[in-house]
């Protein structure tokens, strides 16, 4: 029998990006421990899948189709979870995009505004959306998903895939959780973020990666990941389980304003 202090039964989760990657592996998580689930995801299809894994762990799981960049899909998924649930105990903010890599210089600004739309602006509003809900209830946890790569720069992959605009999204995702655990800690809300480094299958940047990328290119993306990393290799999915629990749960209880670096020592 696992120990109380990480259960989740009765919570209703909201996770964003839930149809793939780290977002789908938060939504088994938080499922098997307990919670139901409102999968919010652009691609319909993907969150359809999460759903089928939910319900196996014999939990609820309403699925949301909605870009997280646009105010009214954000509002309606809102709605439609607390007509569902009657609540929301867990919000985590993992919808995130890239685009194809380029100097600063050469960035399209059309790139930096999608980007900028989804990783941050999409954060904020989800964020500003859910706090009202969670103020009413007087408890609520907020789990923003950032990445390494706002915290520093990494020079040697910046040669091989330059990416500011993601690094720039991420970082301010970092100083948007801490602003939003100072304001409503007296609340009863909780804010903490996870910075993870690279993962395996998370298909973040796969649609030009495949197009655009010979093998030798990949190659040394790869063998650059290993050699900086002093474990050695790429994390697996599976090792974010616990991490987000953790956050989820009681068990971090004193927790908040917290950047958490899950990449197997890059940033030691």
């Amino acid at each position: 029998m696992r120990n109380k202090i990480f259960e989740l039964e009765g919570k209703v989760a909201i996770v964003t990006g839930g149809g793939s990657g780290l977002g789908r592996v938060f939504c088994e998580a938080l499922a098997e421990f307990g919670a139901n689930i409102s999968i919010v995801d652009i691609n319909e299809k993907g969150a359809k899948e999460t759903a089928e894994l939910v319900e196996n762990f014999k939990k609820e799981a309403l699925v949301i189709k909605a870009d997280v960049s646009n105010p009214e899909d954000v509002k309606r998924a809102i709605d439609e979870t607390l007509r569902k649930f009657g609540r929301i105990d867990i919000l985590i903010n993992n919808a995130g995009i890239n685009a194809q890599p380029a100097p600063i210089a050469e960035i399209p600004i059309e790139d930096w505004d999608r980007v900028l739309a989804v990783n941050l602006k999409g954060v904020f509003l989800c964020t500003r959306a859910v706090l009202p809900v969670m103020v009413k209830q007087k408890k609520g946890n907020i789990i923003n998903i950032a990445s390494i790569l706002g915290i520093r720069a990494l020079f040697e992959l910046s040669e091989i895939m330059p990416m500011v605009h993601y690094s720039v999204s991420k970082a301010g995702v970092i100083i948007l959780t801490k602003q939003t655990a100072i304001e409503y800690a007296k609340d009863g809300i909780r804010a903490n973020c996870i910075a993870p480094g690279w993962f395996r299958g998370t298909k973040l940047s796969a649609h030009w990666k495949e197009k655009l990328w010979r093998e030798e290119q990949q190659k040394k993306y790869e063998n650059t990941i290993k050699r900086i990393t002093p474990l050695g290799r790429r994390g697996e999915l599976e090792e974010l389980k616990g991490l987000i629990i953790f956050l989820a749960s009681d068990a971090s209880s004193y927790i908040t304003g917290q950047v958490i670096i899950i990449d197997g020592g890059i940033c030691v």
